[in-house]
């Protein structure tokens, strides 16, 4: 089994750098491959494409908007070149992840353009100088290693200034969209699009899971929708918290419903969400991320990692994570928001989700907003939006 493996990925590994469909088909008879293994390689997309390239899904979207179960893949062909660099970081970062070494503070994975077809891996590393181990490198294989030395600090540094909280300014008619300020029993978050799950009746609400940080358990509290004349309308109680990815998970109680769109400088409809190489795809295409929080308002900006493991904060390390913006582009109240890209195929104003953003450096020498991906919240716990 070990053997087939190993030359499973062997032959993945030459079909990812460029072999044509005749020299593919021809390693394949000689190699002693069964036909049913072509399935294994998704070769039969393989072979559907141009030469020197392969197909990646870089999204699930809605076929019919208003249907959240109506999700289905969407693909595109990109260089087999790019696809190999990148793949291999992403396997880089994996392991970096689960060796840990002494000093290891978190790490992303940056693709570089199409044209450039390469990756490479950023690595935080505490300030006291801690070498990246032997093994590593030697296991990078072409993968460039950027490495930051960071200075761990206790407290945050101050961030913009505070400004009142982004009300809804009636009762909502109807569902209620995200962008606006939610309230827990301790402290204003931003309330984030409709979360779909399979177990579920119907769409769930959603914000950050910190924000509930005076709570010795969440199951049964309450989120609240301030309204500007004063008035707070609940909207219902925690069934799920997942500190790891720092989203809490709330069920509606009857009164309104959470809607999947975002009150931008102009009305967004989400429409799905992109996957890890979809983010990729972003990157290498030099595509910005946009929020909506209830305390910053709308920014844009670019992203800066995928995939990235941060350490920083707590004595776990969160996965699946994205790097975009900078440090101005969220303060305390926009955990919750979530960041999200035009959909390029969509009508106007379709959106596809990112992730959550959830919060900001705060050491000198980095920028960036960071929370966790979208893709890894379905992997993990099979939300969707």
């Amino acid at each position: 089994m070990e053997r087939l493996v190993h030359r499973l990925t062997t032959l993945r590994t030459r079909l990812e750098s460029g072999m044509d469909r005749r020299e593919f088909l021809r390693t394949v008879a000689t190699s002693g491959y069964a036909v049913g293994v072509a399935h294994l390689l998704g070769v039969e997309d393989f072979l559907g494409v141009d030469d020197g390239e392969v197909p990646i899904v870089t999204a699930l979207v809605r076929d019919d908007p208003d249907d959240p179960s109506s999700l289905r893949e969407r693909t595109r062909s990109v260089s087999a070149e790019w696809y190999a660099a990148v793949e291999k970081a992403f396997e880089l970062n994996e392991l970096l992840a689960r060796v840990g070494f002494t000093g290891y503070l978190g790490s992303a994975v940056v693709p570089g353009n199409y044209d450039s077809a390469t990756a490479s891996v950023s690595i935080g590393v505490s300030s006291e100088g801690q070498s990246i181990p032997e093994m590593i490198e030697e296991f990078a294989d072409g993968v460039s290693i950027d490495t930051e030395g960071i200075i761990r600090l206790e407290r945050m540094e101050d961030g913009p200034d505070f400004t009142e909280p982004r009300l809804m300014e009636r009762l909502p008619d109807g569902d209620v969209p995200s962008g606006f300020a939610c309230e827990t029993p301790s402290s204003v978050a931003t309330l984030a699009p409709a979360l779909y799950h399979p177990n579920a009746n119907g769409p769930l609400f959603a914000t950050a899971e910190h924000a509930f940080k005076s709570m010795s358990t969440l199951d049964g509290e309450t989120l609240g929708l301030p309204i500007g004349s004063g008035e707070t309308l609940e909207l219902g109680t925690v069934v799920q918290s997942h500190p790891i990815e720092d989203v809490a998970v709330v069920e509606p109680n009857g009164g309104v419903l959470p809607s999947s769109r975002i009150v931008a400088p102009s009305v967004a409809r989400v429409r799905g969400q992109y996957t890890k190489y979809g983010l990729a795809d972003l990157i290498a295409r030099d595509e910005e991320l946009e929020k909506v929080g209830a305390l910053t308002g709308h920014t844009t900006g670019q992203i800066q990692g995928i995939d990235a493991v941060t350490c920083f904060t707590d004595d776990f390390c969160r996965r699946g994570q994205i790097r975009w913006g900078g440090e101005m582009d969220l303060t305390d109240g926009d955990s919750g928001s979530v960041s999200y890209h035009p959909d390029p195929e969509g009508e106007d104003g379709d959106v596809l989700i990112a992730g959550f953003n959830n919060a900001r450096t705060w050491w000198p020498g980095q920028s960036y907003v960071w929370g966790v991906s979208a893709y890894r919240l379905t992997e993990q716990h099979g939300y969707h939006f």
